[in-house]
């Protein structure tokens, strides 16, 4: 279980009364009352948090453990075997039993190789990833690229950061090819006219009569992307060149 809007609903004097049962060092004690209401960004504008606990940081988590001990504390008082962090839980009872590789915790999943367990992302988490990935490179977005493989960089990096324990290395490829298939999609739209799409093939090294050949194409968007022609221009080397961070060559790096 997920327990719903508990970043957002945490109450401060709650968390800082169970804190303090801890930390004695008052001055350690006002930073993290600071950190939890230093307020968010919503559009631009600044709101005051009166309640909640950020997320994304290294303290979010630490706070969310301290929080839920007596949630720990009630579970193993009643004889429950469960695994926490922060404020996803899974508690396994009778009912619950099943095969590791059909139950999720925290993205992941696992499977069977030759009698052995291993550790692989959950389908679900691997959708989520690919809608960000497509909303970044939608179509009509109208963003510039620079900003798309901005924001590229940093979904791929703390996606690698955090999946990094599993086994996902073929799993990086296929999300590479995808990924880099929806890029040259994001190039041919705003190229657009006929003009800018055959300037724009030569000018990447094709032979005028293939880059008149694929400017006038009817084929859709999608067929277009993969198509020989868009790969032997838009390479791999070249999106890497003007900043695609490759998912695959990531996970090697922290792996």
């Amino acid at each position: 279980m997920d327990l719903a809007k508990y970043f957002d609903t945490v109450n401060h004097d709650k968390l800082m009364a169970l804190v303090a049962r801890e930390i004695k060092d008052k001055r350690v004690l006002k930073l993290i009352r600071l950190f939890l209401q230093s307020g968010v960004m919503i559009n631009g504008v600044y709101i005051d948090t009166e309640g909640g606990c950020p997320q994304g940081g290294p303290l979010s988590p630490l706070l969310s453990n301290i929080m839920l001990t007596e949630f720990d504390r009630e579970l193993e008082k009643r004889g429950y075997k469960f695994c926490r962090y922060a404020d996803d839980c899974n508690i396994f009872v009778k009912s619950a039993v099943d095969r590791p590789w059909r139950r999720k915790f925290l993205g992941f999943t696992f499977y069977q190789f030759y009698g052995k367990i291993g550790i692989k992302v959950h389908q679900k988490s691997i959708n989520k990833f690919k809608n960000k990935i497509k909303e970044i490179t939608s179509r009509s977005s109208g963003k510039s690229m620079k900003y798309r493989m901005e924001k590229l960089k940093q979904c791929v990096i703390g996606w690698i950061n955090y999946f990094r324990i599993a086994d996902i290395s073929k799993l990086t490829r296929k999300l590479d090819e995808w990924t880099r298939r929806r890029i040259r999609m994001c190039f041919w739209k705003q190229w657009k006219k006929i003009k800018t799409k055959h300037d724009n093939l030569v000018r990447l090294g094709t032979s005028e009569p293939k880059a008149w050949e694929y400017a006038n194409t009817r084929k859709c968007y999608w067929r277009i992307f993969n198509s020989p022609i868009l790969k032997a221009t838009l390479t791999n080397t070249y999106l890497e060149s003007i900043g695609y961070t490759s998912i695959h060559k990531r996970y090697k790096q922290v792996h």
